[in-house]
């Protein structure tokens, strides 16, 4: 049965509640749903109905393709000002003897490590310490850029961005002119945590808050740039928080037009502050990228980190409105193992990923940064497959004859 007959089908259904009712057919017509409509999704949506409205949306915009990228990770420090209660991955000033501070030429000998690999992306991201400032970055960028020009750099989010560009007295518009001029491509969607200040106030009271991120992002936007978004959930939120995010992203989004992805992230309770709060389960996963793909109906993707989840549950998601499980990554990020995902050492070789999107009866495609198609892997064959063998079953006579 078709995505499309499988939403007729709910909605026909007499038993099926008012408001789900309501909701399913706005989703058909392709209507807005509301802020108010969003929670009730939480409160009543069952994990069937909810892949049914998002893997109805997810068809009709991307079939069965499904994306990844060749990327690498550089993190250049764990260390930093700020006290995030929920992270497991960075160290306070005091802690830096446990942590690590990279310099310009560090990070450079990670990019000429893959100057033999098709990578299109360097994905830089980590912790805030003030000799990681503009100057550092730019000169890294540019360098980068010197080196390898067609390498992609999606770099630093509005956490770093915000503290970077106050010490060096820019305002926001002028700190990101000058960051794209010396090669910035595009940001991650890093830092977002939960917007609303009665839970972030909470978990992350010291960093840049949710005007500021948003304002950080419509400026990239303005420069031409393009960016991700991602929400932490599953921690002390509610799910009025959860869609309260989601609609101020969904707000700068009809404004500008500028991101491409929306990354919800589960959050980890390993060796954090916030330890002593129980994960949320799978099946609140499923529901929670579902509802994102229903209620972000401007955002072009949602994506799954496969490095966070599992590669299980990422292939799950694939039917509950994912259309991208990020890249191959090759083991250069640890802050997914270090808060205490099920992948200690995320690498997947392209191969792995194509086969992972097989497996669940879709059709894997890589791209770029921007989502160009650089190679679709529909008919591709690997070489050393190997390909299962098919015995014929012998026939069996039929000897009965009926009298």
């Amino acid at each position: 049965m078709s995505a499309e007959n499988k939403l007729q089908f709910l909605i026909e259904d007499k038993l099926l509640d008012a408001d789900l009712k309501r909701i399913a057919e706005k989703v058909l017509e392709e209507e807005r749903i509301s802020f108010e409509e969003g929670v009730i999704l939480f409160e009543k949506g069952e994990l069937g109905y909810l892949g049914t409205l998002a893997n109805y949306i997810r068809e009709k915009r991307h079939g069965d393709y499904t994306y990844f990228n060749r990327n690498f990770h550089i993190e250049p420090t764990n260390v930093c000002v700020y006290d995030c209660k929920f992270c497991s991955y960075s160290r306070l000033i005091k802690q830096r003897d446990e942590g690590w501070e990279m310099d310009v030429d560090g990070m450079m000998d990670i990019v000429r490590k893959y100057d033999d690999e098709p990578v299109t992306e360097v994905h830089i991201t980590g912790g805030v310490v003030p000799k990681q400032n503009l100057e550092f970055y730019a000169s890294f960028f540019r360098r980068s850029k010197e080196h390898r020009p067609d390498l992609h750099i999606k770099a630093l989010t509005p956490v770093e961005y915000y503290y970077i560009f106050k010490k060096a007295k820019l305002s926001h518009y002028e700190g990101m002119k000058y960051m794209n001029e010396a090669g910035l491509d595009s940001m991650p969607g890093g830092g977002a945590e939960i917007f609303h200040p009665e839970i972030r106030e909470q978990i992350a009271a010291d960093k840049c808050n949710a005007e500021q991120w948003l304002d950080i992002h419509e400026q990239a936007h303005k420069l031409g740039m393009r960016s991700n978004a991602t929400m932490l959930y599953g921690h002390i939120e509610g799910f009025h928080h959860r869609i309260d995010h989601m609609e101020r992203l969904r707000q700068l989004q009809d404004k500008t037009g500028g991101f491409q992805a929306f990354i919800p992230l589960k959050f980890r309770n390993k060796d954090n502050q916030m330890s002593h709060v129980p994960e949320v389960s799978v099946i609140e996963d499923l529901r929670n990228y579902a509802i994102s793909r229903i209620y972000m109906d401007n955002f072009d993707h949602i994506k799954a980190y496969w490095a966070m989840i599992s590669r299980d549950t990422a292939q799950l998601s694939l039917a509950f409105g994912v259309d991208d499980i990020d890249g191959t990554l090759d083991d250069t990020t640890k802050i997914y193992s270090m808060a205490g995902s099920e992948e200690q050492n995320p690498a997947m070789s392209t191969q792995q990923l194509v086969e992972l999107i097989r497996h669940v009866g879709r059709h894997p495609i890589e791209r770029d940064t921007l989502y160009k198609v650089i190679t679709d892997y529909k008919d591709v064959e690997f070489e050393g497959t190997v390909k299962p063998k098919y015995y014929p079953l012998p026939v069996l006579e039929n000897n009965h004859t009926t009298n």
